[in-house]
């Protein structure tokens, strides 16, 4: 697992808000209302046990599964909140957002059952699937921008010309309070919970779900958990205040997120025990994981939780709650991740060899890989090229393996059959 930074002693307590007392002007009551108001709009989403991670752990472990939640993630829940808080005049002025994918979905169908027009800006390039399924919730898309910061001000600058009012996609009270709603149906569910786990980006969700559990159960700990690549929390919470930090490339574009926001920091700093981040291997492992084992689709940002449980199995309290927060993945980008899984689990290698350019020659290459078993998925050739020599051929190997000894012992029966191994 990548480095993790313990909450606590970057200033927060992990400890339950006196009675009553509001945190960002957020109580544990507003959380029970905004549950009220969900009633019959957003599900009570399934919570599953999972053998092979309780048995990893050490103790129960169960998944609470909101990417089977309407719209794909959690955040119906905020966006329902926030937008039915509005007044009639601000209504009547329509709802704006911006977004690349969870958050446009979860406002656009708000939008449309509470009867409000909705516009969502979302990036050039966004995924097919995701535009198709905001528009399909009734909202207006328009593409602008190439990243979200782009997107976004796009979206504010709409906002202030025709007066929609821009719903944003965590730092605000209702929204926090709505999702919130999460961790009230957790301590339902599983009374027993001891560790609740959540992916964590701009902190909405995880601020939620922590006042609801801290305010009821101040016993059960909250872990939040970031991509390495784009984990804005470590560095906040250990300054004492939101810091901005430039995101790297990472395939959990949900909780890609620059800076934390104002009002889920507060709360966080105040209540979540820990921190920590994953790698991208130890996320698209997770995915495969929850795919495989759970039989759930859920995207990289979603199986975070999962993520941190395989990495430090035995560091968890349990019995545990891993909050699956989303499932809208792409299908080209879950081909991608399903492979880089594969490939982190030592279940798909890719070689590429060089070999004398003659007849026979790649049979025999073929013949090696099947003495030991690997399981051919692919072959390219490669004959002109200026770094080969006028007899040579490259071949680029993709091959499904069994596990990293055997990935060991695919490479040791090349290298002894007298083949080039170039890069692996």
């Amino acid at each position: 697992m990548a480095d993790h930074t313990p909450g606590t002693p970057q200033g927060a307590t992990g400890s339950a808000p006196a009675d009553g007392e509001p945190l960002a002007g957020i109580t544990v009551e507003h959380v029970r209302e905004a549950h009220k108001l969900l009633s019959g709009v957003s599900r009570a989403t399934a919570m599953e046990g999972s053998r092979y991670l309780s048995g990893l752990v050490g103790a129960p472990v169960h998944l609470k599964c909101e990417n089977l939640q309407r719209t794909g993630s959690f955040k119906i829940r905020g966006a329902y909140v926030r937008i039915a808080r509005l007044s009639v005049q601000e209504r009547a002025a329509g709802v704006v957002a911006a977004s690349a994918g969870n958050h446009a979905q979860g406002v656009a169908l708000a939008a449309s059952l509470l009867g409000v027009r909705s516009t969502v800006f979302m990036p050039v390039g966004a995924p097919l699937p995701k535009v198709a399924a905001t528009r399909e919730y009734g909202a207006e898309v328009r593409l602008h921008g190439h990243v979200v910061d782009e997107t976004l001000a796009a979206a504010e600058e709409y906002a202030r010309q025709t007066g929609a009012v821009f719903i944003h996609p965590f730092d605000h009270r209702d929204i926090i309070a709505g999702q919130g709603t999460v961790g009230l149906e957790i301590l339902e569910q599983c009374p027993e919970v001891r560790t609740v786990v959540v992916g964590v980006g701009g902190g909405g969700l995880a601020a939620g779900i922590a006042l609801a559990v801290k305010s009821l159960r101040p016993d059960v700990k909250v872990i939040g958990v970031q991509a390495a690549a784009a984990a804005c929390y470590p560095p906040s919470l250990a300054a004492g205040h939101p810091v901005a930090v430039e995101p790297l490339t990472t395939m959990a574009d949900g909780i890609k997120v620059g800076r934390p926001g104002d009002v889920p920091f507060g709360i966080v700093n105040a209540l979540v025990d820990e921190v920590r981040t994953v790698s991208e291997d130890e996320l698209s492992s997770a995915l495969l994981l929850c795919l495989e084992r759970a039989k759930l689709v859920v995207e990289p940002a979603g199986a975070s939780p999962v993520a941190a449980l395989l990495a430090a199995p035995r560091s968890f309290e349990g019995p545990v709650v891993a909050v699956l927060s989303g499932g809208n993945v792409d299908p080209l980008l879950m081909q991608r991740i399903l492979r880089h899984g594969m490939a982190a689990a030592g279940r798909y290698l890719s070689l590429r060899l060089r070999l004398t350019d003659r007849p026979g020659a790649l049979a025999n290459l073929l013949g090696v890989l099947s003495a030991v078993d690997a399981n051919v998925l692919d072959v390219g050739h490669v004959r002109t090229d200026p770094r080969l020599g006028l007899t040579e051929v490259e071949v680029e190997l993709h091959l499904e393996t069994k596990g990293p000894a055997h990935c060991t012992e695919v490479r040791d029966a090349l290298r002894e059959a007298g083949y080039d191994v170039v890069a692996d």
